[in-house]
């Protein structure tokens, strides 16, 4: 769609070229959202993707996806054999259901700054205990959890002028076991619910609940509980009206859900934690 309010694009190469934000600015990177439908209030846009970031690096730390990573370079990264984490991956990159033309624009920041509780990005950041790099304007940075980052739909902690500059995944976490599921009203359809649990080689277990709710939410147990432990777990943690709403699906039936794929992961992940 053509956004017939821009009247300047910004193409800075160094985080010095930025331009001092201002009202009706709009950071650009994938853009599939932001020329999807009108933006009457933006005026100006500056374009990350020329700033050059590595997408993906690997070390003995963990993983560091950028910002402007795309959904299709994420998807191809081969990762080292002990992160037992890794097939998550990919199930969440395809959770996002798009054209090849979406894969290969839509970005990995761009899906957390978007912050809809379906967003497949979000599951797994916060999932693999994700840390969101924020630059602000004044040229200082801060450390964010994905968790915390995400407040509600279409709400995250930036302030006006901030930038998401990485998100940081630490190698302790990307060598837990994984359990996936998500579920939607259609075959095509929007994440109605999407959860994930993980289980460390000591044994401890965390539960991820996105899509079904308004912000992620992350369950930790020191050990895998029983059904009834972690059922009235999700219960007394998740409150009705943290349940949404919208048309791809009733807050009734995502509480139903949440619980009913709570228990699938359970099972997954019960027995030996031990590669």
């Amino acid at each position: 769609m053509d956004l017939n309010t821009i009247t300047a694009l910004l193409t800075p190469r160094s985080r010095e070229d930025l331009a001092a934000w201002r009202e009706g600015d709009a950071w650009l990177a994938g853009g599939t959202w932001l020329f999807s439908e009108p933006q009457p209030g933006i005026a100006r846009l500056q374009d990350l993707s020329r700033l050059g970031w590595t997408p993906l690096e690997i070390d003995d730390e963990g993983l560091r996806i950028a910002a402007t990573c795309t959904l299709a370079q994420l998807d191809r990264i081969e990762c080292p054999s002990a992160w037992m984490a890794a097939p998550l991956i990919g199930q969440c990159c395809r959770a996002l259901l798009g054209s090849f033309k979406i894969w290969t624009m839509a970005t990995v920041g761009g899906n957390l700054c978007m912050a809809l509780p379906a967003g497949p990005m979000i599951a797994l950041t916060a999932a693999l205990d994700g840390t969101c790099l924020i630059w602000r304007p004044d040229g200082s940075e801060r450390l964010l959890s994905v968790v915390d980052f995400v407040r509600g739909p279409q709400e995250t902690a930036l302030q006006p002028g901030d930038i998401l500059r990485r998100i940081d995944l630490p190698a302790a976490s990307l060598r837990r076991r994984t359990a996936f599921r998500r579920i939607s009203l259609s075959p095509n359809g929007r994440s109605g619910a999407l959860l994930v649990g993980t289980r460390d080689p000591g044994g401890a277990f965390a539960l991820t609940v996105t899509a079904s709710i308004r912000r992620p939410l992350q369950l930790a147990f020191p050990t895998l509980p029983d059904e009834a432990a972690l059922q009235a777990r999700i219960a007394a943690a998740i409150p009705d009206a943290l349940y949404y709403d919208d048309i791809h699906g009733a807050p009734d039936w995502r509480r139903h859900v949440t619980h009913l794929l709570a228990e699938e992961i359970r099972r997954d992940l019960d027995g030996d934690p031990r590669p």
